[in-house]
């Protein structure tokens, strides 16, 4: 049996770590992983969740199984942080699941199980593991314009052209905030255009919100997700806890169908505790716990809330002096652009073989299609990086 497998393609971002880590130059700088790190390149246990894990060792009495959707409180607290008051809690299902990759599969699943013929929009680009997941699960998918290489900015127009051809029940994914990879972001107009759009064409919005708080706070990051669930009958949303509260490796996040009703909610609920069931049962509890914790408790939420807005504006500090270092080399605006993104990642629009001079030539590590990982900056590195962009020629 096994030797009729064929090779998979290799994950070009585990490939860059690789790299790296063979690179002996000790200015070589990692702007290719997708976690956050401070200024000394580490990737802190937050205080909040550090206390919330004291608490769990001290007072937990079993590590017995959850229910399939996982423990309530966290799916309603998670409902609270995320859709706050835009929809009424009764039309809410929701399951916990493995990170929010587990979510987005699970999403996919559901989609297959209600519309089989649907087709998944995805916006040109978007996170690698949204085609692959469909593609893996035979499912059709067609991309929209979304990100504009010359201003490094959202390409709306050719967003909306492209979104005129959706077809009724086709579903469309939008990211919630902080864009992965591009850190171009619709404004909140622009949103409601799309809105208007979507429900003229009877497509149904699917959300990926990973980044929430990393942009623009909490509130101000949720605010399009919200605006979209208020505004359809029907909506998913799959949301992660690995970047918010750090804790990537705990695997933690939600799938959130919304519906029209109370009725065809139950009936969501139960087909999402039945996808549970078959990929992987019982979801995952710690994370969760973590976070379930922190967000019912207002001494550790707000002590959470506190650090996730120091890293919010440590990222905003370190966007604005890349800006102003290449504004100065540069002595143009051309790159003003990586101070209005928003989020861990920005994509500078350039070509694959001037990525692999960064790397060649200085030691700077990013992704080929130039997505790069602002949290892996700090004061030291970003006059090095300016500096390699300006000799790169971008």
């Amino acid at each position: 049996m096994l030797e009729h497998l064929n090779e998979q393609p290799k994950d070009k971002i585990l490939a860059l770590v690789a790299a790296y880590r063979e690179d002996p130059r000790d200015t070589k700088v990692d702007l290719g992983v997708g976690v956050y790190k401070d200024a000394s390149g580490n990737t802190p246990v937050m205080r909040a969740v550090k206390e919330a894990e004291r608490r769990l060792v001290k007072d937990q009495t079993t590590k017995a199984y959850t229910g399939l959707a996982g423990d309530p409180a966290f799916s309603d607290a998670m409902i609270e942080m995320v859709l706050g008051d835009s929809v009424a809690r009764n039309r809410v299902a929701a399951v916990a699941t493995p990170g929010g990759t587990g979510a987005i599969r699970q999403a996919l699943e559901l989609i297959k199980l209600a519309a089989p013929g649907a087709t998944v929009w995805l916006s040109d680009p978007t996170w690698p593991n949204h085609p692959s997941i469909i593609k893996y699960l035979g499912m059709k998918s067609k991309s929209y314009r979304y990100f504009d290489s010359e201003t490094r900015n959202v390409d709306y127009v050719g967003m909306l052209t492209d979104l005129g051809a959706i077809l009724p029940g086709d579903v469309v994914l939008l990211h919630g905030c902080c864009h992965n990879p591009t850190g171009a972001n619709m404004t909140l107009p622009q949103w409601d255009g799309l809105i208007k759009l979507l429900q003229e064409k009877g497509a149904i919005p699917f959300i990926d919100i990973a980044y929430q708080g990393f942009g623009d706070g909490l509130e101000k990051d949720a605010a399009a997700t919200r605006k979209v669930a208020a505004a359809f009958d029907n909506v998913l949303v799959a949301a992660s806890c690995s970047k918010n509260f750090g804790i990537y490796r705990e695997r933690t996040g939600i799938l959130m169908a919304i519906a029209k009703d109370e009725n065809i909610r139950d009936v969501a609920q139960q087909n999402l505790a039945f996808l549970n069931r078959q990929n992987f049962s019982f979801p995952p509890d710690h994370g969760a716990r973590i976070v379930t914790t922190i967000l019912t408790d207002p001494e550790l939420r707000a002590d959470w809330e506190a650090e996730l807005e120091e890293v919010r504006l440590g990222m905003l500090e370190l966007r604005t002096q890349l800006a102003s270092e290449l504004r100065r080399l540069s002595n143009s605006d051309r790159f003003d652009f990586l101070a209005e993104h928003r989020g861990m990642f920005s994509r500078l629009g350039t070509t694959p073989d001037k990525v692999e001079a960064l790397r060649a030539d200085h030691g700077i590590y990013m992704v080929g299609d130039s997505r790069m990982n602002i949290a892996g900056l700090n004061a030291e590195t970003v006059p090095v990086l300016a500096k390699a962009i300006i000799d790169a020629g971008i």
